[in-house]
Order: structure tokens, then C-alpha cells, then sequence
């Protein structure tokens, strides 16, 4: 018997409500009917227009640009569903913001995450469904249920059908040493080598390649990375790949697509033919930068939900 809710709902903000609409379409359900919204001195506004009681509730928001408004919007949401007296809370945050201060990196920095998680738990949510966290083990800063999806499986499927046979020639780069696990997986999936870039950041947003290490000399090489924020590093790896390492073409994909300040232009300009996404932050224009392919997400957190409300294990998910 399924004590937590009586049914299943789906509520968004305003961060990715295509998601969200896609996810309640696999699930043969309709989208919550709210609101959220600004008063004329910006404060944040939630109403919600159906009734909640006893329902397991499940609120998607990506806390992407602008962060703090969506931030706060979740959390707003998630008080008036526990006020509404909903059976059980889960946000479902496809794109985990402040995601990297997750430590002290130097003296008296915050830890951001922290608050962040203590934030949600404190707002009244029971459980958080997430996917590819830049640091996996900010699943332990909260006391409350965290299931971390992995954007693994949906690139493997992709770049399997996309290439075929020929993917047992291919490489697997890792743009720093802090991916290498991510992309180990990923190129045993694959059954394709894995090759490294080194390199050394000057300062924020900035970096500066120094070798490559592994052979991809006549190669066609994948990049794989869990964000792309503005695109330096990512740039910077595929130019050391083809200069410095002798690659024959570089593709490249990641989970989240941040694209800040001078990414597009960056992307646009590099020697990457086509960056593949998932689509956890809302997509660009893609006049804007025609080399970006999206991905969907929606099929995998609607079978997530749905093994969440059952109370079955979402492992499955993870091969």
C-alpha cells in the first residue's frame, strides 16, 4: 500500500515549465495549475488553484539564470504545498544550482551547497530528485532522501546510434582530471579509449591548457563534461585536442548547459562540431548557435517519478 499520497501531481515554477510539461505528458497526467509570480517590488508570489491534501507532490525547478529568483521560487512553493497540507514534497531540481562551492576552497569561503540543501529541507521538502551534481557528494549535506540521476545512460544511447561500429575506434576525453570518473563510465559503456587534458586555471572562468595525455592522434574524440558554463574549458580542450594531440574531429556533450557571458561565441568559433545537451537548463535559440543538439531529459524523470510514487527502486535508471 502507498502511504505517502493518495496521487500524484506535478507543479512548476517558472525556470523550465517545458520540462516539466513534457514530463507530465509521458505520465498521461495534466500539469498543476499555479502561479508564481513578482509583486511591483519583486518579491516572489505562489498560489496554487487545486487542491494538494494528501497528494504526493512533485514541484520541477531548475535553479539556473536567474538563480537566486529560482531558488527562491522553489522554496516558496514547497511552504505553500506543506501549508496546503500536501502527503509528500519532492523537488525535482534536473539542474542543481551553487552546486560548485561545495567546499572551502580557500580561508573563510561559505560552502553554498550546504545552505542551499538545509534551505529546501528546512522550506519542507521530503526527498529531492536531482540529476549529474557537479560534486556527488553534496547528496550528503542534506538529511532528507536524494536520488542523483545520471545523464550517462542518455548520451550512451545517443552516441551508440549515432555512430555505430565505428565507436570502438573513437576516444573519450575528459577536460580535467576532476571528470576522469564521469568519463571512465561513459567510455566503458561505449567500449572506446579515454585520453585526458591537463591543464591549469589562472583564475575564474579562465584556463589554460597544457598537454594531452593519451593517444588521440587521427581520432575522432568525444568530450564529456558534466556542465558547460562559459565555455572556456571546454573550447580550450578541444583546441589542445586537434593542435597539441593531433585529433581528427572533436564532438563534445555535457548534461548542463550554462552557457554564460561569451559561451555561444566561444562554441560557435571552436573546433567542436556539435555539443550535445540535455535539456535540465531551458534550450537557446538555436539561430544563435546552431552547433547545440538537445537532448530529452523527460523520459527519465518521468520514470523516476513514477518508481518514486510506487516506492520501487530507481537503479534501473543508472544502467
Amino acid at each position: 500500500m502507498i502511504s505517502h499520497g493518495k496521487d500524484i501531481k506535478v507543479f512548476c515554477g517558472n525556470s523550465n515549465p517545458k520540462l516539466a510539461q513534457e514530463i507530465c505528458q509521458l505520465m498521461g497526467t495534466k500539469l498543476g495549475e499555479s502561479e508564481v509570480g513578482t509583486f511591483s517590488d519583486g518579491e516572489i508570489f505562489s498560489s496554487l488553484y487545486e487542491t494538494v491534501r494528501g497528494s504526493d507532490v512533485f514541484v520541477v525547478q531548475s535553479t539556473c539564470t536567474p538563480v537566486n529568483n529560482n531558488l527562491m521560487e522553489l522554496l516558496i512553493m514547497i511552504d505553500a504545498l506543506k501549508r496546503a497540507s500536501a502527503g509528500r514534497i519532492t523537488a525535482v531540481m534536473p539542474y542543481f544550482g551553487y552546486a560548485r562551492q561545495d567546499r572551502k576552497a580557500k580561508a573563510r569561503d561559505p560552502i553554498t551547497a550546504k545552505l542551499v540543501a538545509n534551505m529546501i529541507t528546512a522550506a519542507g521538502a521530503d526527498r529531492v530528485l536531482t540529476m549529474d551534481l557537479h560534486a556527488a557528494q553534496i547528496q550528503g549535506f542534506f538529511d532528507i532522501p536524494v536520488d542523483n540521476l545520471a545523464g550517462n545512460p542518455i548520451f550512451v544511447d545517443y552516441y551508440a546510434k549515432k555512430f555505430g561500429d565505428r565507436c570502438e575506434e573513437m576516444v573519450v576525453v575528459s577536460p580535467d582530471v576532476g571528470s576522469v570518473s564521469r568519463a571512465r563510465a561513459f567510455a566503458q559503456k561505449l567500449h572506446m579509449q579515454l585520453a585526458i587534458v591537463d591543464k591549469r586555471r589562472q583564475k575564474a572562468n579562465q584556463c589554460e591548457v597544457m598537454n594531452v595525455i593519451g593517444d588521440v592522434a587521427g581520432k575522432d574524440c568525444i568530450l564529456f563534461d558534466d556542465m558547460v558554463d562559459t565555455g572556456g574549458s571546454l573550447c580550450n580542450a578541444a583546441k589542445a585536442l586537434v593542435e597539441v594531440g593531433g585529433a581528427k574531429s572533436v564532438h563534445a556533450c555535457a548534461s548542463h548547459g550554462v552557457l554564460s557571458g561569451p559561451a555561444l561565441e566561444r562554441i560557435n568559433s571552436s573546433n567542436i562540431q556539435e555539443l550535445a545537451l540535455l535539456d535540465t537548463i531551458p534550450a537557446v535559440d538555436a539561430a544563435k548557435c546552431p552547433k547545440i543538439k538537445y537532448l530529452s531529459v523527460a523520459p527519465m524523470f518521468c520514470e523516476a517519478i513514477e518508481r518514486i510514487y510506487q516506492e520501487v527502486s530507481i537503479s534501473k535508471l543508472f544502467r
